[in-house]
């Protein structure tokens, strides 16, 4: 089977550019936000250069591409009118990504802000119930997060609650970033094959849709969501070797979101873990 290894990738130039960035670095998968990452703003839809994104992966067999939605979206804060704006743009990128359809769109949980883990949970649920609908033609994807200040979803236990919330959940799975759990307690560094073990349990290996891949600044338990270069971190590369080559990865889009000042260090680490 494939690897499926990509980073992330700007739109600004649209969707066939993306494609041929992604070839020119080595990539068969790539990740892109769907609006500003730091606000709502969404380009207009080309459905021309959508069409030939689709021949570019056909024709060069491409894995699913992950769409990110952008790091500002909460839909379990204590705020209505928070919840409310990552309702309306999750509702609207959902309709976006039928243009692409059958790739993932994958979202942080949120924040509960002092509400406690288990309203969180019930927030994020009601938001998913609102914005899915039985005909979508993606798969959306709930991150494992480090834990870092109130997040929900360091745990697999919160992923699983918000799962079994949701009505439409065989359109549902996750993406599990190595930083992210590796920073929440998860021992990725020395016994990833255990890490899935206890994901298979709790979730079920088959929600294992996507995976970021990110060394760590920080040693595994300090929830606080650093990411380092393949190999430069606390994890390290033999770790990061031992996960894209794990039977349960392999054919599963592997996205790297490591600090990199181009292109060019993406190409790099796809080509150390190929």
């Amino acid at each position: 089977m494939e690897k499926y290894l990509g980073c992330h990738l700007s739109s600004s130039d649209g969707f066939e550019a993306m494609g041929k960035a992604a070839l020119s670095i080595g990539a068969n998968t790539f990740a892109f936000f769907t609006r500003n990452p730091r606000g709502g703003k969404a380009k207009s839809i080309d459905e021309a250069d959508i069409q030939a994104l689709i021949k570019l992966m056909e024709d060069n067999k491409f894995g699913k591409l992950v769409a990110h939605a952008p790091y500002t979206f909460n839909p379990c804060s204590a705020k209505e009118s928070v919840r409310g704006f990552a309702r309306t743009c999750m509702a609207d990128d959902l309709k976006r990504m039928e243009y692409l359809p059958g790739n993932y769109y994958n979202f942080h949980p949120g924040s509960h802000v002092g509400q406690g883990v288990e309203a969180g949970v019930q927030l994020i649920v009601d938001t998913l119930n609102e914005v899915m609908w039985e005909d979508q033609q993606t798969v959306i994807l709930l991150e494992t997060m480090a834990g870092k200040g109130s997040e929900v979803g360091r745990k697999f236990e919160e992923l699983r609650a918000i799962i079994d919330g949701v009505e439409l959940k065989y359109k549902l799975g996750v993406c599990l970033d190595t930083c992210h759990v590796s920073d929440a307690g998860y021992n990725v560094k020395y016994d990833f094959a255990g890490v899935l073990d206890e994901f298979d349990r709790i979730i079920g290996i088959d929600r294992l849709k996507a995976l970021h891949i990110n060394d760590s600044k920080n040693p595994t338990g300090a929830a606080k969501d650093r990411h380092e270069k393949i190999g430069e971190g606390e994890i390290g590369l033999e770790a990061m070797l031992t996960v894209v080559n794990n039977p349960n990865v392999i054919g599963l889009p592997c996205i790297l979101e490591t600090p990199q000042d181009s292109l060019a260090g993406y190409a790099a680490e796809i080509e150390k873990l190929r």
